[in-house]
C-alpha cells in the first residue's frame, strides 16, 4: 500500500476540492479535480507546467476552471440545446472503485479511474441515462493518458446522440512563436465566421489574431511546436476525429472575468474532438475516445509523425 501512495493520493486542492495527484518516480506529475473530472496540471521531470490554467481561474464548482483539460459531454461548443460545452465539466464526478478492464496501459500505476452517471434532475435537460467513465494515466516517461467510455444506459429503447471533446489548454512561451503542424490543407469550419467551410492554406499553423476553427478528419497525430521553448506537444489520438483550435487573443480575453488580461500570448487549445459527426449509441452501446499526450525537444518534426501509427503499443 505504501508504495502504491507514490503514484496516487487523493487529497484536498484550492477551496478543499477533492483532487488526485498522479506522480511518477522521475518527478513528473498530474492532478486532476473530481470537479468537472479536470486534469488541471502537468508536469515533466523537471516540474515544469505544460497545461495552461488561468491565474484568475475559479475553483467554485459548479463554474468550470478555466484550463487545464476540460470534458465536454454531451455538447461542444454552443451546437445544440445545453450549455456551451455541455454539463461534465460542471458536474461532481465519482472515484471508479471497479472500473471495466482497461486492455492498454495497464502496467502503469498512476492512474486514476473516474465515474459520471446520470441524475434525476439531469434527465429533465438530457433525457437520457448514461455512464461516462474516463481514466487519466501517467506514464513511466510522462505521457499523459485519458481515455473514455460512455455508455447508455436507457431502459426505454431510445438512443441518444452527443458530441464530445478532451478541451486541452497548452501551456506556450508566445503564441507568435508557436506553429502546429499536421492540420494543412484539411478541410475546416470557422466559428468566427458562422461555421463556414473553408480549406487551410499554407505549410503550418501560425497566429497572429484570434482563432476558433474546427478541423475535419484530423490525423492520429498532430505536433504543436514552441520555438521559443523548444518543446513540442505531439497528440496522438483515437475515436476522435475532428481537432478543435482556439486561442481568444486580445479584446475576448478582456471580456472574460476568469481569464487574465495578457494571458492569451502564453496559451493554445488544441482540442481533440469529435463535433462533425455526432456519435450516436443505441441502449446498451458504448463508444471509446483516447488522447495521449508527450512533451518532447523541438528536433521532433511532423517529418516523423506517422499516421500510420496510432499508439505505441504496450
Amino acid at each position: 500500500m505504501a508504495s502504491e501512495n507514490v503514484y496516487v493520493e487523493h487529497c484536498k486542492g484550492v477551496n478543499g476540492l477533492d483532487k488526485v495527484i498522479l506522480r511518477e518516480i522521475r518527478g513528473c506529475s498530474a492532478e486532476v479535480y473530481l470537479d468537472g473530472g479536470q486534469v488541471t496540471s502537468w508536469k515533466n521531470e523537471f516540474r515544469e507546467q505544460l497545461l495552461f490554467l488561468s491565474s484568475k481561474a475559479t475553483f467554485k464548482p459548479p463554474n468550470a476552471i478555466r484550463g487545464g483539460i476540460q470534458i465536454c459531454f454531451p455538447q461542444f461548443g454552443t451546437i445544440g440545446s445545453l450549455e456551451q460545452h455541455g454539463f461534465a465539466r460542471n458536474r461532481l464526478w465519482s472515484v471508479d472503485r471497479d472500473p471495466p478492464p482497461f486492455p492498454a496501459n495497464t502496467s502503469h500505476r498512476a492512474f486514476v479511474d473516474l465515474i459520471l452517471r446520470h441524475f434525476e434532475e439531469e434527465v429533465k435537460i438530457w433525457p437520457h441515462r448514461y455512464e461516462c467513465r474516463l481514466r487519466v494515466a501517467l506514464g513511466p516517461g510522462g505521457d499523459l493518458m485519458l481515455t473514455s467510455r460512455i455508455r447508455n444506459t436507457n431502459t426505454d429503447g431510445k438512443s441518444f446522440t452527443f458530441t464530445f471533446a478532451y478541451h486541452t489548454y497548452f501551456s506556450v512561451t508566445d503564441i507568435s512563436e508557436v506553429r502546429v503542424e499536421g492540420l494543412e490543407t484539411l478541410d475546416y469550419l470557422d466559428n468566427l465566421k458562422n461555421r463556414e467551410r473553408f480549406t487551410e492554406q499554407g505549410d503550418a499553423l501560425t497566429f497572429e489574431s484570434e482563432v476558433d476553427k474546427v478541423y475535419l478528419s484530423t490525423p492520429t497525430k498532430i505536433a504543436i511546436l514552441d520555438h521559443e521553448r523548444k518543446r513540442t506537444f505531439v497528440l496522438r489520438k483515437d475515436g476522435l476525429p475532428d481537432a478543435v483550435v482556439w486561442n481568444p487573443w486580445d479584446k475576448k480575453a478582456k471580456a472574460m472575468a476568469d481569464f487574465g488580461d495578457d494571458e492569451y500570448k502564453h496559451m493554445l487549445c488544441v482540442t481533440a474532438a469529435c463535433v462533425e459527426k455526432p456519435i450516436i449509441l443505441k441502449p446498451g452501446e458504448e463508444w471509446k475516445g483516447r488522447l495521449e499526450i508527450s512533451a518532447v525537444p523541438s528536433s521532433y518534426c511532423s517529418g516523423q509523425l506517422d499516421p500510420r501509427r496510432i499508439f505505441r503499443s504496450n
